[in-house]
């Protein structure tokens, strides 16, 4: 029974275990959801108008720009998302450690995380973008708006369902990725997990972590697929045909 014991939960009594995780689980989640939230707006602070500016700019779209300028971005959105973040996080500990003096703890997370997450929002941002109908952007221009009108007033209105979709999708990855971070001193349920689940082989505490995530994780996919399907105007435009179809049958069989 012992050796089951040391197998499953580590060497170190669970009672133990139990008591480090009293103490530091609330810290762990607050750091864990602090990092995330900051680096998701950062994140869609750069991400967002660059991934516009990938749509509206190409030629032949709303605002072309120069095919250097297109190119140029296109390569450095790539070369970004092709870095591992665990490679990316500590190649930018210099940068943590320029903007705020040290490359460890919560805060110096949110640098890497912001650098690696951005481009990825940008891609998101291009794709959904992408889903907008032709002719709604081609009547638009009829009508005499201007570049911007056309992107606040009739790109991101039409694709909002889908960019929070895309919002969704970068939180939870931005989740994981701040879960990785505790490999270099980041704080969250990652340092809880690493530091006190592996390293000192508290396995249980490994566990709880792990089983954490996973239900954060559910609990934002659950609330931005709600919110995506009620924004969604094709939906809402099905469900009330349906009712009033259901409606008219109703009132046929009542005469």
């Amino acid at each position: 029974m012992d050796e089951l014991f040391g197998t499953l939960f580590g060497s170190t009594p669970l009672s133990q275990q139990l008591m480090y995780l009293q103490m530091e689980l609330g810290t762990a989640i607050w750091e864990t959801i602090y990092s995330t939230v900051v680096a998701t707006f950062f994140s869609y602070v750069i991400g967002l108008p660059l991934g516009v500016i990938l749509v509206t700019g190409e030629k032949g779209g709303v605002r072309p720009l120069p095919g250097w300028l297109m190119k140029g971005l296109n390569v450095v959105v790539n070369l970004l998302r092709s870095v591992p973040f665990l490679i990316l996080m500590i190649m930018v500990i210099p940068v943590s450690r320029l903007v705020l003096g040290t490359s460890v703890g919560t805060n110096a997370s949110i640098i890497p995380l912001v650098i690696a997450a951005a481009p990825f929002v940008a891609r998101l941002v291009e794709a959904s973008l992408r889903e907008t109908d032709k002719g709604i952007l081609e009547a638009a221009q009829a009508m005499g708006c201007t570049p911007m009108q056309i992107i606040c007033k009739v790109m991101l209105p039409e694709a909002l369902p889908s960019l929070i979709t895309g919002f969704t999708t970068a939180f939870i990855t931005i989740l994981s990725y701040g879960a990785m971070s505790g490999t270099i001193g980041g704080g969250g349920l990652g340092s809880l997990a690493i530091n006190y689940g592996f390293q000192r082989k508290m396995y249980f505490i490994l566990y709880a972590s792990v089983v954490l995530l996973v239900i954060l994780v559910q609990v934002f996919q659950s609330l931005g697929t709600h919110f995506a399907v009620s924004l969604d105007r094709r939906i809402t435009k099905r469900g009330r045909k349906s009712a009033r179809k259901k409606q008219r049958a109703e009132k046929a069989g009542l005469q």
